[in-house]
């Protein structure tokens, strides 16, 4: 184990949990193996690796991300109305998530809002957005990064 802090270029090894302001888990991996990450190798978004700059192996932190720091405020133009069609015949309810190819060829996941026998209305915000999140971590191990 070393005693480098997190900083850029380095590797880090942590545990984390990501929690609502209601105190609701959104994601954790403790009691599992610690998960490892590259400052800057776009695992983590910037506002949560930043929250960590300065924490050594060990340490534990708790850190409320404000939604210009974590997963953005919504954007009203990421929701957007789809001809009923395209949906096959699902049966669609409010609330469901379907994947949408985006113009880079990847999947871009969409949640249906609104919808009548003619058109869909899928928002495509992330989830989170607009959300506070509190960020909980144990620091396992800081390592310089190898960087190529």
């Amino acid at each position: 184990m070393t005693d480098i802090a997190v900083s850029e270029s380095t590797k880090v090894t942590l545990n984390f949990a990501l929690y609502l302001e209601d105190g609701s888990e959104v994601d954790s991996n403790f009691g599992q193996a610690p998960a490892t990450f590259v400052v800057g190798d776009g695992s983590l978004l910037p506002g949560f690796e930043r929250a960590l700059f300065g924490l050594r192996p060990g340490e534990e932190g708790e850190f409320v991300i404000l939604p210009e720091n974590g997963f953005g405020q919504p954007n009203d133009n990421n929701i957007q109305v789809v001809a009923r069609e395209h949906f096959d015949e699902a049966e669609l309810e409010r609330g469901m998530v379907f994947s949408f190819a985006d113009a880079a060829g990847g999947e871009l996941p969409g949640v249906v809002v609104d919808f009548d026998n003619d058109e869909v209305t899928v928002d495509f915000n992330h989830p989170l957005s607009g959300r506070t999140i509190t960020f909980k971590v144990h620091i396992h191990n800081v390592e310089a990064a190898e960087l190529h």
